[in-house]
């Protein structure tokens, strides 16, 4: 016997539509080129995207062609996110930080038939194009008064597109597993993947984000989505915040700008923020250096790297709790999420800082499991560890145009590549990726829990581990290290003196070296890949 409730289909159209009907007064707040703080609502936001669908419309283009994007967080780029996908098409978002060689390799590979570019993007744009035979324009995110020359093939700009338009469209209705968006992995080993979300993904992702527990995002929040809408739909606030009525405010390129990021959250009332750990630490720069508060920031959401503790313990002077967050593109991204300080008289002081530092609980929606390498699955015990898989339904079930991956060989799971222990109450810590974790003398170290410690020493800035070959143990942990401005006199010997009592003594490394700097993803992951072969020659001290 079914139930008898209506059928009615899970689409981003309908996000669209209860945001400017329910929540149309509430204002979005965008940091651009050519206008520091432009401010409208989401009902002139959602009149607008309805301008461009039928300006798009006019292309001829068929239900599921990819139109992309390489774009800054703005109300222009929030237009095209819906325009795109409530029109049956996919709004492909491309990270511009990405090699060129990437870019073009993504767009070709996706079979994007138009890109949206913001002009800061002109040059990388400009180098590519005549590389992606199958792009018919390119739009310019800005006004006719800014529009700039280009070489571009029929470059257009965006507000004529959207000025030409009529406020009125009759958007299709959308079968709820229809694709939506596509946002390709930064692609650490080999090409770029694509991950095809759907709007029903798209949907129940959002629900999700917005939980207590999870960002708990409401009609009250003023949220600023620092993590790029360019990746992973920046952690889908452009969907949960119309959803929940919160203002939205974006950065625009000023996302690693402590100043403008201050000033953003100081002048619009920001109560809740996402973003990477580098971005805290340009924030928490600066407000340190400038004697400012953030008294309206009541919590932010790190995800993207691990989160050192000391972003957590700033951020406990300043009143802002700090939630850590995991998960990946092939998840939408979420998956846990640590609200740890929601229960914090339940811990010491010393517990404290170990659970909060842990991928947090998986939020409802997302299964995880552990497997040892036979494939049996692990206990939620705190101690044993293995490979961590997922599934839920905003899942990826296979990666775009590849019909067979090691990430999916186990039918109805995904392979994370992450090793992870949990423990009896639900909290996942990753303690390293699959591929980086250092086995010595037969036991295993993670890499992450030792970068974690020396990212903890007042003189570094950051550091990498890598298990190096070593005639004894097969493998030692060699400690990679960037000195702050603070620590240029921070030597090898002060360095791993400050591993002991704080980690097994067996897990402290073998040796440091210092570098100016670490190699990074465009989204901002160690690329120990080349850390490996930059020191696949190195000898420890005997």
């Amino acid at each position: 016997m079914n139930g008898l409730m209506m059928n009615v289909q899970l689409s981003v159209t309908s996000i669209m539509e209860h945001g400017e009907r329910v929540n149309g007064a509430t204002e979005i707040v965008s940091y651009t080129r050519d206008n520091h703080r432009h401010r409208y609502t989401y009902r002139d936001a959602f009149r607008r995207t309805r301008q461009l669908a039928n300006g798009i419309a006019g292309w001829g283009l068929a239900q599921g062609d990819r139109i992309a994007t390489l774009a800054w967080n703005d109300y222009r780029h929030f237009e095209t996110y819906y325009a795109a996908a409530c029109s049956g098409y996919v709004c492909h978002t491309i990270n511009p930080r990405l090699f060129p060689e990437q870019v073009s390799y993504i767009i070709n590979h996706a079979e994007d038939q138009y890109i949206f570019l913001d002009p800061d993007f002109l040059p990388l744009a400009e180098g590519i194009a005549g590389e992606c035979p199958g792009v018919k324009g390119w739009i310019v995110l800005t006004s006719e008064e800014h529009m700039p020359e280009t070489s571009l093939p029929n470059a257009q700009c965006y507000e004529t597109l959207v000025a030409a338009g009529d406020t009125s469209f009759d958007w299709p209705q959308l079968d709820e597993n229809t694709a939506c968006a596509l946002c390709y992995t930064s692609g650490t080993t080999g090409h770029p993947k694509g991950v095809l979300y759907s709007h029903r993904s798209t949907m129940l992702h959002a629900y999700a984000t917005m939980m207590p527990d999870a960002m708990g995002i409401s009609s009250k929040d003023v949220v600023l989505p620092i993590v790029p809408m360019f990746h992973v739909n920046a952690w889908g606030t452009p969907y949960s915040c119309p959803m929940a009525g919160a203002k939205l405010v974006f950065p625009g390129s000023k996302m690693g700008d402590g100043a403008t990021l201050a000033a953003l959250i100081n002048e619009e009332g920001v109560t809740m923020s996402a973003g990477v750990p580098t971005v805290w630490l340009g924030l928490i720069a600066y407000l340190k250096s400038s004697g400012m508060r953030v008294d309206s920031l009541n919590r932010v959401i790190v995800g993207g790297a691990a989160c050192p503790l000391s972003i957590m313990e700033d951020f406990d002077k300043y009143g802002v709790e700090t939630r850590v967050g995991w998960g990946m593109t092939e998840m939408s991204p979420l998956g846990s999420i640590n609200s740890s300080p929601s229960s914090r008289e339940r811990y010491s002081d010393a517990e404290f800082a170990k659970v909060r530092l842990k991928g947090g609980r998986p939020i409802f929606g997302v299964e995880m499991k552990i497997v040892s390498d036979s494939g049996e699955e692990q206990p939620w015990d705190g101690v044993a560890f293995g490979s961590l898989k997922v599934r839920g339904p905003w899942i990826c079930s296979s990666y775009y145009k590849l019909d067979n991956s090691d990430a999916h060989a186990e039918p109805g799971w995904f392979e994370t590549g992450d090793v992870a222990t949990i423990d009896p109450e639900g909290y996942m810590a990753i303690t390293d990726r699959t591929k980086d974790v250092i086995k010595s003398g037969g036991e295993w170290i993670s890499s992450i829990e030792v970068e974690n410690v020396a990212t903890d020493h007042p003189k570094v800035a950051e550091a990498a581990v890598i298990g190096h070959f070593h005639p004894k143990w097969s493998e030692r942990p060699l400690l990679i290290v960037v000195r702050n401005s603070d620590g240029q006199d921070l030597d090898a010997e002060e360095m791993l003196a400050w591993f002991d009592g704080k980690i097994a003594k067996w897990w402290t490394p073998e040796a440091v070296e210092f570098v100016d700097e670490l190699p990074h993803t465009a989204t901002g992951k160690l690329q120990k890949v080349e850390l490996r072969e930059k020191f696949k020659d190195y000898s420890f001290p005997s």
